[in-house]
């Protein structure tokens, strides 16, 4: 992965907390994992837990885009292509490799 593409804008070791709000109106507070963009397409990405476990024991994850901020707040959408999904995964791939030396 070619390290031009992608601008972390989040530090791994602190946590970070947004609320954001449903479409219900509810309002969540949620931790943000990680925030990052792909230059090359001048697009923002956040990636944040509910902190919600499945059967499995595994952590869900929520991926958004952002597209822009209002009012001080982030508007938040979601991941429009295949290509991007395929590139969020691969961040994704080599933050879990970053976190855990034994996978390398």
């Amino acid at each position: 992965m070619n390290q031009e593409e992608i601008k972390n804008t989040d530090n791994l070791q602190d946590k970070k907390i947004m609320s954001i709000t449903n479409e219900d109106g509810s309002v969540e507070d949620v931790e943000i994992i990680v925030a990052f963009e792909f230059t090359d397409l001048n697009k923002e990405y956040v990636v944040y837990t509910k902190n919600e476990v499945d059967a499995n024991d595994n952590v869900t994850i929520y991926i958004s885009s952002v597209l822009g901020v209002e009012n001080g707040e982030a508007l938040l959408g979601g991941v429009d292509t295949d290509e991007e999904w395929s590139r969020i995964k691969d961040v994704l791939r080599e933050l879990a490799k970053e976190e855990d030396p034994e996978e390398q």
